[in-house]
């Protein structure tokens, strides 16, 4: 059975709303025709990664109506599983509000909570998201109130969190508390690079030339946990330790080559809707004889806590620790090993 298909208007379903996550990951998609409405959660290339009936607008039938789902069209939630199965007017002015991560959304409808889509929404594992109408759980939405414990703590995180970030001054506020404290674990800076370009998240990286005892430079990005990553708490229990990070590298090359990597890596957890972490790898993107530290490698791995490397506890966000990961290079064999 194909559930919530068109994500697109083209089965006839007229989209009322497009919006997309500050990262340019994800899009909210609301669709409704005649009889009913459905929000998509979509990636660029048009992936459905989760959806959810949010109204009916004629009776609700007694059972699932097959041929309207196999048809594409905007699915019509049984009467069972609906607090309106008398249905409702069209719906009225909707608005999106994007977690910190850029995974999930909620959805309002004049400034009234109508629905919320997670970022562990999976429509092929019969996940859908919340409905504010929806009546226990089907395959096109379930109960919101039951979930507003686990959820009501992420808007509000997420209503705060925006509010700040689009303050003014609130990136050059957190960047100098970044700065400040590397400064005290590394010594002075050197040179700082633009790592974001004209995207969210905005990230930059900063050089901190051989100092004291260390005879070798260190580069990190300076922005990344200012976010939290998408998917973490779908692999680990308790997220909050493990969501803000920012990537280290060390060398006694050329600086220049080394910060090549940082920019690599700098953005992709956003914008791929992935996680990076301890033990983690990256294979390099381009032909191998690119890669910034020589052509015998293929890629990094991650590591926390790096031996030999400094201690770059100490610093936190959003009530939660900044983990910093070393780059570390490794060839196709390695790679090979981890994947």
């Amino acid at each position: 059975m194909a559930i919530f298909r068109s994500a697109s208007g083209e089965s006839g379903a007229e989209v009322v709303l497009a919006v997309g996550n500050p990262y340019g990951s994800r899009t909210l998609v609301v669709e409704r025709d005649e009889d009913a409405s459905v929000a998509y959660l979509c990636s660029p290339d048009g992936t459905v990664h989760g959806a959810v009936w949010l109204a009916n607008h004629r009776p609700a039938p007694a059972v699932v109506d097959l041929a309207r789902i196999n048809s594409g069209l905007p699915p019509l939630m049984p009467r069972p599983n609906t607090l309106r199965p008398e249905g409702r007017r069209p719906l009225g002015q909707l608005s999106a509000l994007w977690f910190e991560e850029g995974d999930g959304v909620a959805l309002y409808e004049d400034d009234d909570l109508l629905a919320v889509i997670p970022g562990w929404a999976d429509m092929s594992r019969g996940m859908p998201g919340y409905a504010r109408d929806a009546v226990g759980e089907s395959p096109f939405a379930w109960t919101l109130s039951e979930a507003l414990e686990g959820l009501e703590p992420r808007i509000a995180n997420a209503r705060s969190y925006w509010r700040w970030r689009h303050s003014e001054g609130s990136w050059p506020s957190f960047q100098q508390f970044v700065m400040g404290h590397l400064d005290r674990v590394l010594g002075p800076a050197g040179r700082y690079w633009d790592a974001s370009g004209e995207r969210l998240p905005t990230v930059g990286i900063t050089e901190r030339p051989p100092h004291g005892k260390r005879d070798y430079s260190v580069l990190s990005t300076v922005g990344m946990s200012c976010q939290r990553m998408p998917t973490v708490e779908q692999w680990i229990d308790k997220p909050g330790a493990y969501a803000r990070i920012e990537l280290a590298v060390a060398t006694r090359e050329d600086p220049r080559d080394a910060a090549l990597l940082l920019v690599w890596l700098a953005q992709y957890p956003w914008h791929s809707v992935t996680w990076l972490g301890h033990a983690h790898t990256a294979r390099w993107y381009h032909e191998p004889e690119t890669f910034p530290l020589g052509p015998r490698y293929s890629g990094v791995l991650m590591l926390a806590d790096a031996p030999h490397m400094p201690d770059m506890s100490g610093f936190a966000f959003g009530g939660e620790a900044v983990r910093w990961l070393w780059l570390t290079p490794v060839t196709a064999e390695t790679l090979d090993t981890h994947d």
